[in-house]
């Protein structure tokens, strides 16, 4: 975890905020530091986590959060913690081994279907976190990373979009749990489908942390930017605040320092 992103959060492990949608957004640069954060915080928390891990291998998720003091391994042992590999799951997918192994459908089944319905996504998530009677966790959580790479799978940006909403209403609503999803933009791009996601989820979030790398190019202390706003309940007005992130402070605490490799 970085204590100084919780302090500009006011956030702690043991007094966790319920019924929250984060989206973490990064624009010139590499976020997913934020994504190994909120993976470390929320199993500190004892909350029972579910990852939809799209874009990395299990092992490599799993060393950076050994590097901040969490081991996945034992978290998925424990039944604290559910992982998606998508990167298995869909070469499994793509020849056939996926239904063979688990004799259940493939939550990313939509990849080899003429639609991109992602009901059976939605039925992993919702599956895996509503509390069964035994259960002693702490409120669930949904951590995905990132959303962007649905649509290079060939989602449309209307089924990502029903598959957050439906997320939100049983995660945040229905089971005072919380939300993280990471999505990459860039204001000048041309995609415009994964550009009416990303504003759309700005729309519906209650706290975007936006990571921005500098305007004028690499600098050897300060590497970029991180915005936050939080959504005033009750309102569609935004608080803002500005901060520095110090290379020598976040970024070099991971394992292959992603901030830092995104600007050199």
């Amino acid at each position: 975890m970085f204590t100084e992103l919780n302090e500009l959060l006011d956030a702690s492990p043991q007094r966790p905020e319920t019924g929250k949608f984060t989206l973490l957004r990064d624009t010139r640069t590499d976020g997913s530091f934020l994504v190994h954060h909120f993976l470390s915080f929320y199993l500190r928390a004892g909350c029972k986590v579910c990852f939809v891990a799209l874009l990395q291998s299990f092992s490599h998720y799993n060393i950076v959060a050994q590097k901040l003091g969490v081991s996945l391994t034992a978290a998925k042992e424990r039944g604290q913690l559910v992982f998606l590999e998508g990167l298995k799951s869909c070469l499994d997918l793509l020849f056939g081994e996926e239904e063979k192994q688990s004799g259940q459908p493939s939550p990313l089944q939509f990849i080899s279907e003429s639609a991109s319905d992602l009901k059976a996504l939605f039925d992993f998530v919702r599956t895996f976190l509503t509390p069964a009677g035994s259960d002693s966790w702490k409120g669930p959580v949904l951590l995905v990373d990132d959303l962007s790479v649905l649509l290079s799978l060939g989602a449309t940006p209307v089924a990502v979009l029903d598959f957050i909403h439906y997320c939100r209403v049983t995660v945040c609503y229905q089971l005072k749990g919380n939300i993280v999803v990471l999505v990459h933009s860039n204001e000048d791009s041309e995609d415009e489908e994964n550009e009416l996601i990303v504003n759309s989820l700005c729309h519906h979030s209650d706290l975007i942390l936006w990571v921005e790398g500098l305007a004028t190019g690499f600098c050897k202390d300060v590497h970029g930017q991180v915005m936050h706003r939080r959504a005033r309940r009750g309102g569609t007005c935004w608080c803002h605040t500005q901060r520095c992130l110090q290379a020598q402070g976040w970024a070099r605490r991971a394992a292959s320092a992603p901030w830092e490799m995104a600007q050199g």
